[in-house]
């Protein structure tokens, strides 16, 4: 069994502050990017993932590109952690995650637009058949 990784990261993308959240469990990378308004304290992004937990919507699995690796010296870790935060916080991996999810979002919107077309012409049609009806039994 392959160790869970997750990883939520917080960057302000003008106007608004954007928290991106990256998991890795079973060989699958999903990622979800969240909008925040005003900037986050960290009580309020954990008290936020505590609330909607169950809300996030993840993009669709992709496989994972990961490898176990020893734990690194603590020194080390710590610099590469400010390595990244002085850097980017967008991945491309992340970015074509998110763009999978909004294409799938944009196919079911438009599908939803579709079959509301359809069903409107069906009731204008059914209206205009029955309005026809009536002004033929009126003679």
């Amino acid at each position: 069994m392959k160790p869970a990784l997750s990883t939520l990261t917080v960057t302000f993308e003008d106007p608004f502050w954007i928290g991106l959240y990256e998991r890795e469990e079973d060989g699958q990378y999903q990622v979800c990017k969240i909008l925040f308004g005003a900037e986050p304290k960290d009580a309020q992004v954990y008290a936020f993932l505590q609330r909607h937990w169950r809300d996030l919507t993840f993009s669709p699995p992709l496989p994972a590109e990961t490898a176990v690796r020893p734990r690194p010296n603590p020194k080390r870790l710590q610099r590469a952690i400010q390595k990244q935060l002085d850097t980017p916080a967008l991945g491309t991996k992340a970015q074509r995650a998110l763009q999978a999810q909004r294409e799938t979002n944009a196919e079911a919107r438009k599908a939803r637009a579709r079959q509301q077309r359809a069903d409107h012409a069906a009731r204008q049609f059914a209206l205009h058949q029955q309005k026809r009806r009536e002004k033929h039994r009126g003679h």
